[in-house]
């Protein structure tokens, strides 16, 4: 456990702990050291000096954590993939109800945190999805006359009727609502008998799944490292009637205010297709029962709170992950302890304690020290109340013995113990992160003064590292657009759904995706594949942006011919691509070298027009030549298109010899300063430009190639290859 940092720093953290501090025995075992009463006053002094020292140690775990977690407005990569996936399950159609429409919804970590601190705090993507054409009222409630513009002109309405288990429902067929035309409102017939929905029934199939309990695990090859769950769900507008008491219940520190409160019942809820863990086995419950779900309300909640209130969430997270005491899998009634319980511990904490409590005298490890040790009487006492559904307990665990073993294990921690356990393994772990001079001063932390220098050191770092790492979430997004549209086809529903969502997480990628998805109708139309959906397409991509040519595209478009679309819609791919490095340069020119005219370039090469062409391209050369850091171009399908032949057979030939490479960034992208090299040598050729002219090109070549990581395949072989055909022609 406490091995990250070197034998002489361990010793001396665990000489500074009071009488009760812990020790670790044994990997699976804690126990409390013997320790000799001192009655001297030198020890006694001596003591008081040491927790003095602890107290120092604390104070800097609080400054590190709210110096290091970063705080929004910032692009995430794992927002764009979870955007991603969204919008690919909103342009899936559901097997059984070709009318039906999935409407998706980011849940879990992903939707609850804001802050960004160094270590992972994000273990997967939930998704919870729903049907445009299934509802789920309360018990006693009309149908409704009005729906949201999101449901279907016909939808099928069940009634949620209370189980003997609180959190858990059945649900009754009962009512079919069909819109007028005329007012818009719903009407409804009432079916002849009432019939249970069965759980197993409803599961929104899709390609490339696997079930798992209420969730869909997906592995939809345009994710990089976070793993994907789908949970399909009902909608249900109304707050459910098991939860009646939570928004009026006496709150004696006005948390969360009546704004919040407003909010999260105005969202309602859903009902989830599982039954409880100890009705799975019978053959009518297991069948016919199912959770309701609170993960809306939650995400409103959460993101309510504190960045310290956030900080002290990840905290307890973290250090229950790494010492193996949850399952992580967010689950209202996991069979074992899960990061459910800890956001119940959270919600109620935020609720019990007044604002003081987590701002005066600010100890980040006390607070956790505080709430670990409740949630040790709760699971002590069986007493773990559900936040919403007060009968509903979450201590029902599978396993007695360990739930005991974890509460005693809990109710040992002290603030002595956390803090040299946060030293060790969150403070060391993000240490890795760094330089190695900054790792070099954390391998002696002997005393508060030192850590004090280490973490202020980090922290530093971390800012100066801010606009870097900003640079790599783009970076990054880009691949993941860029794969997701490559990958999938593109339908209105998901076009939709990306522009939208990309334009509230960065106007930037919005303009990427219109550039990437324009070249992706291309493909279609070269491949002879296009169709209605793809004008619907163009219309929706040139709607953002109106001017002449896109107002009577839809009229013009039938009666262009194929190469007269093609060069419309590469061109106005190019200008949005354009856009985009302008946007970028304009953003990261301090840290980038960003040239603007690579796709511009590109296209009159393409078009024959090799002048203008080189023109740009020996700017570009002599701006990027000795550049440290400069953007890529990809060489997915849509992109292949804008590059010359050659080009497109050296990636072909990479991806027959390693097909692996593909999922492997730095293999199928070119740099700027390769692609500008290379088509800036291409053109002389073109334009026969004397041997002089290209003894100083390949000085350029022999310069590029020296600024290549041996990792950049495609830039290498690029090089060699122009390098090489330059020769050809210089040395008959």
């Amino acid at each position: 456990m406490l091995s990250s940092v070197s034998p002489s720093t361990n010793k001396y953290l665990w000489s500074v702990l009071p009488t009760l501090r812990l020790r670790e025995t044994h990997a699976s075992s804690w126990v409390l050291p013997v320790v000799d009463s001192c009655d001297s006053e030198e020890k006694y002094q001596q003591s008081v000096t040491m927790a003095d020292e602890c107290r120092d140690f604390s104070k800097t775990i609080t400054t590190f954590l709210l110096n290091t977690c970063r705080l929004p407005p910032r692009l995430s990569q794992r927002d764009v993939e979870a955007v991603v996936h969204c919008a690919w399950a909103a342009g899936s159609r559901p097997t059984g109800d070709e009318e039906a429409e999935v409407i998706p919804l980011i849940t879990g970590s992903v939707a609850e945190f804001y802050i960004e601190p160094m270590l992972p705090h994000v273990g997967d993507i939930d998704v919870m999805t729903h049907l445009n054409t299934m509802l789920a009222i309360p018990r006693g409630h009309p149908p409704p006359t009005q729906l949201p513009a999101e449901f279907h002109n016909y939808v099928r309405i069940v009634k949620i009727i209370d189980s003997h288990l609180p959190g858990y429902v059945y649900l009754l067929v009962r009512y079919l609502l069909t819109q007028c035309t005329d007012d818009e409102k719903y009407n409804y017939i009432e079916y002849d008998e009432e019939v249970c929905l069965s759980n197993k029934s409803y599961r929104l199939n899709y390609d490339k799944v696997v079930m798992h309990g209420p969730a869909v695990f997906t592995d939809l090859s345009f994710t990089s490292y976070l793993s994907l769950d789908f949970v399909n769900c009902i909608r249900c507008l109304s707050w459910p009637s098991q939860a009646a008491d939570w928004p009026a219940r006496h709150r004696n520190y006005g948390w969360p205010d009546s704004a919040t409160l407003d909010r999260v019942v105005n969202n309602g809820c859903d009902v989830v297709p599982v039954a409880h863990r100890l009705c799975r086995q019978d053959k009518w419950m297991g069948k016919l029962q199912w959770r309701l779900s609170f993960s809306r309300a939650e995400i409103v909640l959460i993101n309510s709170w504190m960045p310290v209130q956030q900080i002290v969430y990840h905290m307890l997270r973290y250090f229950m992950k790494t010492e193996g005491l949850t399952d992580c899998a967010d689950n209202a009634e996991a069979g074992t302890l899960s990061n459910y319980h800890i956001k119940t511990l959270m919600l109620w904490a935020c609720e019990l304690n007044p604002k003081s409590w987590w701002t005066k005298d600010l100890s980040l490890v006390r607070i956790c020290v505080e709430l670990l040790h409740t949630l040790s009487v709760w699971l002590t006492d069986t007493c773990c109340s559900h936040y919403f559904v007060k009968s509903c307990s979450l201590c029902l665990l599978a396993n007695p013995f360990s739930v005991k073993n974890v509460a005693n294990k809990l109710m040992l921690i002290d603030e002595e113990y956390l803090t040299t356990w946060f030293i060790n393994n969150y403070v060391g772990q993000c240490a890795q992160l760094c330089p190695d001079y900054i790792l070099q001063l954390f391998d002696d932390v002997s005393s508060s003064v030192k850590l004090q220098n280490v973490v202020s050191e980090i922290v530093r770092w971390r800012l100066q590292t801010s606009l870097r790492d900003l640079w790599l979430s783009f970076d990054s997004s880009e691949c993941v657009i860029t794969s997701y549209v490559s990958v999938h086809s593109v339908t209105v529903r998901s076009c939709v759904y990306l522009m939208n969502e990309l334009t509230k997480i960065d106007r930037h990628l919005s303009v990427y995706f219109s550039a990437v998805a324009l070249l992706h109708v291309v493909c279609k139309i070269l491949r002879n594949s296009f169709s209605d959906g793809d004008v619907a397409i163009l219309l929706t991509i040139f709607g953002r942006n109106v001017n002449q040519t896109c107002n009577d595209l839809s009229l013009r478009i039938t009666g262009l011919i194929t190469s007269e679309l093609v060069d419309l819609l590469q061109k106005s791919a190019v200008e949005y691509l354009t856009t985009y490095r302008h946007l970028m340069a304009r953003d990261f020119g301090s840290l980038a070298t960003i040239v603007t005219t690579d796709f511009e370039a590109m296209f009159a090469y393409k078009c024959g027009d090799y002048q203008r062409c080189l023109q740009l391209f020996t700017q570009n050369v002599h701006t990027l030549l000795y550049a440290i850091v400069m953007p890529n171009v990809s060489t997915h399908v849509e992109f292949i298109q804008l590059l010359d032949d050659d080009i497109v057979s050296l990636t072909a030939l990479m991806l027959i010899i390693n097909p692996k490479c593909r999922n492997q960034a730095l293999s199928v992208c070119i740099s700027q300063l390769t692609l500008s090299v290379y088509l800036m040598t291409q053109c002389q050729l073109k334009l026969h430009h004397s041997v002089t002219s290209l003894a100083q090109t390949l000085e350029y070549i022999n310069v590029a190639q020296t600024r290549q990581l041996r990792e950049c395949t495609l830039d290498q072989l690029t090089l060699k290859f122009i390098e090489r055909k330059v020769y050809l022609t210089t040395c008959p």
